[in-house]
């Protein structure tokens, strides 16, 4: 018999352990280690079969047991001690509180997804472990931030594998009332509802509230009696749904966060935030809700836009033009043509998203909605960022990609999440600190060789502790009152060489490049001296049926009965999962089609954990390898198509296992203490700790794009938007002259018949500026090796001057002379041109407008 409904009762405490309902219901718990170890002392069995979840601990602990520790004077004084702990946390200042003035007093983040902890499931991947990764290490570091998200009552979905290897879904529905979550409510005691007027009715919103250590995430949940039936399930599913669907979760997202972020600050009394943090496009019409605000305070659209831009942080996290949401153009038209947005008119929102004349007209591009709402963006590494560079140079037409204004902010993980416990225990105790990522690790007479191998060696056997029995309890989910095999018991081995491999599962990921030659891998797997196994997790989309095939075919091999004892598919990849797998392997895998991975930060979770990286030099690998921290898998760029390309990269990493990393696993001392490897393990917790942190993220994205953000966005909100008027004008007038701007004439002079370094070249520009004063401009002479169709490399760029001696330099409706030289400072081929480009000091880079004139 199954239940139709189900909710949680939550337990009544006694009054002496009130504190644990109040540290219960504050996230921190998740990466806190002795709050969980608060909780565990109450059941460890029961805190185990809730799966670490303290609402649900206190929901099914029996009241016998409360009244026990109700009456154990120590617990009581340990519970209240955690609780004031948790105060003093949310409330001394920390790094942000250091900052002075010109820090935002509130910024606003938003993101389809957040991975907090698996008892809150509301993610899929990479980008929701991220946005939870962002608000743990803001809260750490005192970061005013408050989130916005969804509420989707089935999450992302529960995977099962069947006995053929094929993925199943299901679709648990989540009761917020038994997950660590309250609703905002006004101060009459009634719910907030946000509310978004649609072309056939209204969607209604309730905003629920988690505490993230100090930072508020606000989700929206419309699966309320307010709402007909057909929108109850708008936020039903993560990723669900066709484009319709799609976009009304991502029109929630942007303009219902908007509001939502609002009404928590009315509430709250908390200041309104100065910056918009957008996690890829999804969020993207928050913009518009910001622009329509704007234009109810007197702004026209134009000048409020200003005012977005400068305010707004858009972060893109896909490195694939396929990987970018694209509406239908005539679905956006059709729900912009209502009373969505007071002030903004449909034809004002349909540019946002254009593609240029490379896309498609009948399409609304999401990412390049955000580029045209935030001046700041950037990629997720240094390599991303080149790669979305090139991607985007169509929006600023006329300059080169290295031009384009998106920057990079490497990812990071949260080190206190991710970090094992077993290690941190290490750090604390022969380093003197729990914190992993400032630990001295390369200390040797405080941490030995030993200390670090035995500590791995534990965290290998709990992996395998814990894959045997999730491989267990999958069979009996499918088996019921059956006995599982005997073999089992003896699945892995907590003495070989370990490699991991979990992720998403689209094809670009490569799950099956491993068995490109199954004899090899077998012979690998089964080698009597030198063994190897693979402990493996990964979901693949609901629609992606190719990406189920990679998952049937990899779990098809793992299950013949000469391996399946050194290779797994480990089934509901999740948080909890995770927390076991990076710190259990020895070597963690990853091998995409470079450079379609845009970080790629589970490497990063397993690094933080003394684990070594086999991977592809893509992401963040590219800019960390350092030939000491793992290995490189070479990329067959050149090959001639993709099969011979998996061919040649799968043989390397074949070689790499064989020849190099198993070797020097099994290689041991004395003390059968692999002291290479141990070396590698050192380094590598040495070195990337910190620069892998999400602090360290954090950090970069205050200093170098929160502070400036707010920045510019005061400077065009003081006066009454003086500056934001007088901006739009000035794009305006730009604009319209820009075509008959010209350079008319280039002279050059200076050098004898054969030039030598040293010499100066004197250049002398008559440019056209079609009315604009030269204040306006900047005529620049662009330098660098020339090559054959004098495309230029290693390009330098020079301001040249006006030149005042000429009569008429400022009048306007005249030609004007520009003059300047440069110093030839390297042999070889040389060649320029002078170019003409807007320039304000409220744009961050001249190629802002995408406006250039080049000399002909």
């Amino acid at each position: 018999m199954k239940a139709i409904r189900r909710f949680t009762v939550r337990a009544v405490l006694p009054e002496n352990l009130l504190a644990l309902e109040e540290i219960a219901g504050n996230l921190r718990w998740s990466w806190h280690e002795p709050t969980k170890e608060l909780f565990a002392r109450i059941s460890p069995d029961l805190w185990q079969q809730v799966r670490h979840d303290p609402i649900a601990l206190l929901g099914a602990v029996d009241p016998e047991r409360l009244a026990e520790l109700a009456g154990d004077q120590g617990y009581v004084d340990w519970a209240n001690h955690i609780r004031d702990d948790l105060h003093s946390y949310l409330s001394e200042p920390r790094w942000y509180q250091s900052l002075g003035e010109g820090a935002p007093r509130t910024i606003a983040y938003f993101s389809p997804e957040f991975g907090i902890a698996a008892t809150l499931p509301q993610y899929s991947g990479g980008l929701g472990i991220l946005a939870g990764d962002h608000l743990k290490a803001a809260s750490d570091l005192g970061v005013p931030l408050v989130a916005a998200g969804l509420f989707y009552r089935s999450g992302y979905f529960s995977q099962a594998i069947t006995p053929d290897g094929w993925q199943l879904e299901t679709y648990p529905t989540l009761d917020p009332d038994g997950l660590p979550l309250s609703v905002l409510r006004n101060p009459d005691g009634t719910p907030v509802q946000i509310s978004l007027a649609l072309p056939d009715g209204v969607l209604h919103a309730r905003v629920w509230q988690a505490a993230v250590g100090r930072v508020k995430l606000l989700l929206l949940d419309t699966d309320i009696p307010d709402n007909e039936e057909r929108l109850r399930s708008v936020t039903d599913r993560l990723y669900g749904g066709g484009g319709e669907h799609r976009l009304l979760q991502e029109l929630l997202l942007g303009i219902g966060g908007a509001r939502a972020v609002k009404a928590w600050t009315e509430l709250t009394g908390a200041p309104e935030a100065e910056v918009f943090h957008t996690n890829e496009g999804h969020a993207g019409f928050l913009g518009l809700e910001r622009i329509s605000d704007l234009i109810g305070e007197g702004l026209t659209f134009d000048q409020a836009l200003q005012v977005v831009r400068a305010g707004t942080v858009f972060t893109t996290h896909t490195p694939v033009p396929a990987g970018i949401d694209r509406f239908d153009r005539a679905l956006v038209q059709r729900y912009f043509s209502t009373t969505l947005l007071p002030g903004v008119s449909v034809d004002q929102v349909l540019p946002l998203g254009a593609e240029d004349s490379a896309g498609s007209p009948d399409v609304f591009n999401m990412a390049l909605m955000g580029l045209r709402l935030g001046q700041h963006a950037n990629g997720v590494s240094k390599l991303h960022g080149d790669v979305s560079r090139h991607m985007f140079n169509g929006l600023y037409p006329g300059f080169d990609p290295q031009e384009v204004p998106i920057d990079s902010v490497t990812n990071g993980v949260h080190a206190p999440t991710w970090t094992d416990p077993m290690l941190r225990a290490l750090a604390l105790e022969r380093l003197g600190t729990e914190d992993t990522t400032h630990a001295d690790w390369g200390n040797a007479s405080a941490v030995s060789d030993l200390d670090l191998w035995g500590v791995r060696n534990r965290m290998r056997e709990q992996l395998v502790q814990d894959a045997r029995r999730r491989v267990e309890s999958a069979w009996r989910d499918q088996n019921p009152g059956g006995i599982a095999p005997a073999w089992m018991n003896d699945l892995l081995d907590p003495n070989v060489l370990t490699i991991g491999f979990a992720r998403r599962v689209p094809t670009y990921k490569r799950l099956t490049l491993m068995l490109h030659d199954p004899d090899r891998l077998r012979r690998i797997l089964t080698d009597p001296k030198r063994p190897v196994q693979f402990v493996i997790a990964g979901k693949s989309h609901p629609a992606d049926d190719e990406g189920k095939r990679l998952i049937q075919k990899l779990v098809q091999f793992a299950s013949e009965a000469d391996i399946r004892q050194r290779m797994v598919f480990l089934p509901d990849y999740d948080i909890g999962m995770a927390q076991l797998l990076y710190p259990g392997t020895d070597v963690w895998l990853n091998n995409p089609l470079r450079p379609l991975e845009a970080c790629g930060t589970s490497g990063m979770k397993a690094a933080l954990n003394g684990a070594l990286n086999l991977s592809i030099l893509d992401g963040w690998w590219n800019e960390f390898y350092d030939g000491e921290n793992g290995w490189a898998i070479p990329s067959a760029d050149a090959a001639g198509d993709g099969a011979e390309r998996d061919a040649l990269e799968a043989e390397a990493m074949y070689d790499l296992i064989e020849n190099q990393i198993a070797t020097r696993f099994y290689e041991r001392d004395g003390d059968d203490v692999p002291t290479a490897w141990v070396g590698r393990i050192r380094h590598t917790l040495a070195t990337l700790s910190s620069p892998l942190s999400a602090e360290r993220m954090v950090r970069e994205y205050v200093e170098r794009l929160y502070v400036p953000a707010a920045g510019y966005e005061n400077r065009l909100s003081e006066n009454d938007y003086a500056e934001a008027r007088a901006l739009a004008d000035w794009k305006a007038r730009v604009t319209a002259a820009w075509p008959g701007v010209n350079v008319a004439h280039v002279d050059a002079g200076g050098l004898d018949a054969v030039p030598q370094v040293g010499d100066e070249l004197h250049v002398r520009a008559l440019v056209n500026l079609n009315g604009l004063s030269p204040d306006d401009v900047e005529v620049q002479v662009v330098y660098g090796r020339s090559h054959e169709g004098d495309d230029l490399t290693d390009v330098r760029r020079q301001a040249l001057d006006v030149d005042s001696a000429v009569p008429g330099t400022h009048d306007a409706s005249v030609a004007h002379e520009f003059v300047g030289t440069v110093r030839l400072a390297w042999a070889g081929s040389f060649g320029y041109t002078v170019r003409v480009v807007p320039v304000n000091d409220l744009l961050l880079t001249p190629a802002e407008l995408g406006l250039v004139t080049v000399a002909s």
